[in-house]
């Protein structure tokens, strides 16, 4: 399972008791959505503390930020900080029935061979599974190559740069040239790279700018930076991924949301496709899992919800990310455990079908 911690070594030492009764406030919130109180804490089989123990321990991790209470009278209800300290240290581990992940594993198995239909049809598995909403970032273009590269002088400072892959698609993009590079310089550097880089998948076209082509350009080329900045540019595609997402209306299922004006503002920001591709783009070097809680994730919007990603990879570079967007009292142990499922599976489908 991968590393949920974002914030370590900052959390308050809690003792056994405390972090046994916070794990139980949490686990009744996630089902009931009603603020816990002390005397149905002290009915659950798994404590065994009478209510006024419990009742001060409540008030002690209050003082500390893990519980608040939202009206003087009622229970307690998990802070951020709480959700952030369950999510680190208490979640449990297989909180799925292995059934359903069998059914995914199969779904998977049918469509091995049509890659975007298995990551388009997964965000509404996932969004039906968890009754959250899914947000799946999948690249279009790992299956595919490079066939050929061309740039074309638009005037002094700007040309665009032309991607023709195997499948006969073309891309095109408007890149910036500095200055102090000439369009001689720039048509050897297009020579250069279709005589190394034909064949090679889009993907890999970054990385292999400089394993490839590095060395060679360094030598031939005199604004060897400049040039590099150039190709990046031109090989940048982050807008070549797609991003599939379901179940966008879930969080008005949830009770936490009746405001519509809270509603509005999170079903806005999830048509914002440039910022949740930000929000979606993959870790890179790993397929860990990540939990975002509340403010973690910078968006107002997203202020009382958490988002928990992981993402997956080929070659060892990450290409996409799987996410389920829901409230703060999300059942952190069973999302947790399906994309930590779903991450490595589809690693290890990708690997299988494109080795």
């Amino acid at each position: 399972m991968g590393q949920y911690s974002q914030k370590e070594g900052i959390l308050t030492m809690l003792t056994e008791r405390q972090r046994m009764i916070l794990n139980a406030i949490v686990d009744d919130y996630i089902r009931s959505a009603e603020p816990v109180g002390s005397r149905s804490i002290s009915k659950r089989g798994d404590v065994g503390y009478s209510p006024a123990t419990i009742r001060n321990e409540m008030a002690d991790l209050e003082d500390m930020g893990f519980l608040e209470q939202p009206h003087t009278s009622a229970g307690r209800i998990p802070s951020h900080k709480g959700y952030r300290y369950y999510v680190d240290h208490l979640v449990p581990w297989n909180q799925v029935e292995p059934q359903e992940l069998d059914d995914l594993k199969s779904f998977f198995a049918e469509k091995l061979n049509v890659m975007e239909q298995v990551i388009q049809h997964a965000s509404v598995i996932l969004s039906h599974m968890t009754n959250y909403t899914s947000i799946l970032l999948g690249p279009e273009v790992f299956h595919t190559s490079l066939r050929h590269f061309q740039l074309l002088p638009l005037n002094e400072n700007e040309a665009v740069a032309i991607i023709v892959t195997n499948t006969g698609q073309v891309e095109n993009k408007t890149v910036q040239i500095p200055p102090e590079i000439s369009v001689a310089e720039m048509e050897n550097v297009v020579r250069l790279l279709n005589s190394k880089l034909v064949g090679v998948p889009i993907y890999k076209l970054k990385s292999r700018l400089y394993t490839e082509l590095g060395q060679e350009m360094e030598r031939h080329i005199t604004r060897y930076e400049e040039v590099m900045q150039v190709l990046n540019s031109a090989f940048d595609n982050e807008h070549d991924n797609r991003l599939f997402l379901s179940g966008a209306t879930n969080m008005l299922t949830q009770p936490e949301f009746k405001d519509i004006e809270k509603v509005k503002d999170i079903l806005d920001l999830l048509d914002e496709t440039p910022t949740l591709m930000k929000l979606m783009m993959p870790v890179q070097g790993g397929s860990g899992i990540q939990v975002r809680i509340g403010t973690e994730n910078d968006h107002e919007a997203f202020a009382n919800c958490s988002l928990i990603t992981a993402s997956y990879s080929l070659d060892g570079e990450a290409l996409g990310s799987i996410g389920i967007l829901g409230p703060t009292r999300m059942d952190y142990a069973r999302v947790i455990h399906i994309l930590n499922t779903l991450s490595r599976d589809l690693t290890a489908m990708l690997t299988h079908r494109f080795k």
